[in-house]
C-alpha cells in the first residue's frame, strides 16, 4: 500500500489554562490517502478545530504522531512546517481569506512568490487555474467585485496553484447560499474525480458529510465513526 498523505497516530491535544487541562483531542487515529475525498464532521466543540489546525501544520500535538506525506511533522522546526504548509496543503477557508488590495490573479499568484517563481512561470500557472474553476475572466478584478461563491473559486484556485498533495477546506461553504454552497461542493468533488485531488474537508454539516465517499465523524476529541460509502 502506498505512503498515506496523512497518517495520525494516537494523537493527542491539551490546552492548559492554569490549573485545568482540556483534552480537546484524544488519541486520533487515521490515516488519508491519495485520491481520497474526506469529510470531517462534527458537532462545535468536538475537536475539528484542533484537529485541522494539526493537520494543516498551524499547530503541534500534545503526544502521538503525525505524518504528512510520510514526514514527521513533530520534528520538523518552524522553517520546515512553512515549507510542508506551502508544498504540501493548498488551504481553502470559509473566509476566503483573499488579500483585498490583490487583484484576482496576483491573489492566486501568492504561494508561488513564497516559492521564489518568476512572473514568467506565475502568470500562465494562475491562468490556468482561475479556468479550471471558471473564473478565467475575472483576473484583474479585487475581492470586493466579485460575489461569496466567486470568492471561494478563487481560493480554490490559489489553493490549486503550488499543485498540493492534498485541499484542506475548513468549511469551505459556511458562509455561503444554499445554490452557491452546492456549486462548490461540485466543483470539490469534480477536482477529486477528474483530477484525482485529495479533499478533507471540515464541516459542521452532516448533509454534506454524508454525501462525501467517506465520512470521519468526530465527538468529544475522538473518532467516533469512520464510514466508507
Amino acid at each position: 500500500m502506498s505512503t498515506p498523505i496523512l497518517d495520525l497516530q494516537d494523537v493527542v491535544k491539551n490546552y492548559y489554562l492554569g490549573p485545568v487541562t482540556v483534552e480537546a483531542l484524544k488519541g486520533i487515529n487515521f490515516k488519508v490517502f491519495e485520491k481520497e475525498f474526506v469529510a470531517i464532521v462534527g458537532t462545535s466543540g468536538c475537536g475539528k478545530s484542533t484537529l485541522m489546525n494539526i493537520m494543516g501544520l498551524l499547530d503541534k500535538q500534545t503526544s502521538g504522531n503525525f505524518y504528512i506525506d510520510g514526514v514527521n511533522a513533530q520534528l520538523a522546526d518552524d522553517n520546515e512546517l512553512s515549507t510542508l504548509r506551502n508544498q504540501k496543503i493548498g488551504f481553502v477557508f470559509q473566509s476566503y481569506n483573499l488579500l483585498p488590495k490583490l487583484n484576482v490573479l496576483e491573489n492566486v499568484a501568492v504561494p508561488l512568490l513564497y516559492r521564489g517563481w518568476s512572473r514568467s512561470q506565475i502568470v500562465p500557472r494562475c491562468r490556468e487555474m482561475l479556468a479550471r474553476v471558471n473564473m478565467a475572466d475575472r483576473e484583474h478584478h479585487k475581492p470586493n467585485e466579485l460575489s461569496g461563491g466567486q470568492q471561494q473559486r478563487v481560493a480554490i484556485a490559489r489553493a490549486l496553484v503550488g499543485k498540493p498533495s492534498m485541499i484542506l477546506a475548513d468549511e469551505p461553504t459556511g458562509a455561503l447560499d444554499v445554490k452557491t454552497s452546492e456549486d462548490i461542493l461540485n466543483l470539490f468533488y469534480e477536482l477529486n474525480r477528474t483530477d484525482g485531488m485529495t479533499i478533507v474537508l471540515i464541516t459542521h454539516n452532516d448533509e454534506i458529510a454524508q454525501k462525501s465517499p467517506r465520512r470521519v465523524v468526530l465527538k468529544d476529541g475522538i473518532v467516533a465513526a469512520d464510514i466508507k460509502l
